[in-house]
């Protein structure tokens, strides 16, 4: 019986150092390529130059156009997907039935998933014609209609775990609240809200990652232009949708080309790596502080 318990408790951390095993494989591959990448190109023009043409016979390595593009579709989602998952976090947790909330909630989290290339398809055949009617000069190709069709796709993140986080406060929080004379409304804002603050930014950071990495909803309702812009009628090209350009097409493997999509993708997961830690941060000081 104690090897049969050894044997499990092996196999257990052994599936444990599989996820860290793959991080840093990942790490060891993006570095390698990166390093090479960088012996050919100056980081000074990679971190400040605004043009990106790698593929062209005039080369510039500027990743600004490419972060650029990334940033404003994930602002315009974070802008849709913020206020709409809360709103509807707190209307599950503190205004909606318990009947409610169990048969809407399922039905929310099945926007998670949706393929991505659907909502691609929904933002480009749909979304921007819609668009087009109300805001002239706009393109077929542009960053607000992938941007709000990934703030959809999103709201399922943070409605589910804010909506986790408000039911995880203690009941006794919200009876001291209307035992003062609160109404419902400044009990939900007042002492739910900062109770439940660090799982509520947890899933905004997460969504906010997602958004970073997202691919299809960009690659085909944005285009592939990159351009330093913050004007979202634009066409823009964002850093994962390089990425799928450069590995589905005749670009040959171990050249300069190729080796831009190494360092394109050691920024973005520099990004997200920063994000996962301030989220990590975040939740811990904000636990401290309301326990």
């Amino acid at each position: 019986m104690r090897y049969k318990e050894k044997l499990i408790e092996f196999l257990m951390m052994a599936c444990s150092f599989i996820s860290v095993l793959t991080t840093l494989a990942i790490i060891i591959i993006l570095a390698v390529d990166s390093f090479q990448f960088f012996e050919e190109v100056s980081i000074k023009e990679f971190l400040t130059s605004k043009q990106w043409t790698p593929l062209f016979s005039e080369k510039h390595f500027g990743i600004l156009p490419l972060l650029m593009g990334t940033l404003l579709t994930t602002t315009i989602a974070i802008a849709v997907a913020v206020p709409l998952g809360l709103t509807i976090a707190i209307y599950l947790n503190e205004y909606a039935s318990p009947r409610f909330t169990a048969y809407v909630k399922p039905i929310l989290e099945t926007l998670a998933a949706i393929p991505t290339v659907v909502y691609g398809f929904f933002a480009l055949q749909f979304v921007t014609p819609l668009l087009q009617q109300f805001i002239p000069g706009l393109g077929g190709f542009n960053a607000l209609s992938p941007g709000l069709v990934m703030g959809i796709m999103i709201i399922p993140y943070i409605t589910s775990l804010s909506e986790d986080a408000l039911r995880a406060v203690p009941s006794s929080l919200r009876e001291a609240s209307y035992g003062m004379g609160a109404t419902k409304f400044q009990t939900a804002f007042r002492v739910m809200v900062p109770a439940a603050s660090s799982g509520i930014i947890v899933s905004i950071i997460l969504a906010i990652s997602r958004a970073l990495g997202e691919t299809m909803i960009v690659a085909i309702a944005a285009g592939q232009e990159p351009k330093f812009t913050f004007n979202p009628k634009e066409s823009v090209e964002t850093i994962t949708t390089y990425i799928v350009q450069v590995s589905m097409g005749d670009v040959p493997q171990d050249s300069l080309e190729y080796r831009t999509i190494f360092a394109a993708g050691m920024t973005l997961f520099l990004f997200t790596f920063l994000l996962n830690n301030i989220s990590f941060w975040m939740r811990k000081r904000f636990t401290i502080r309301y326990q």
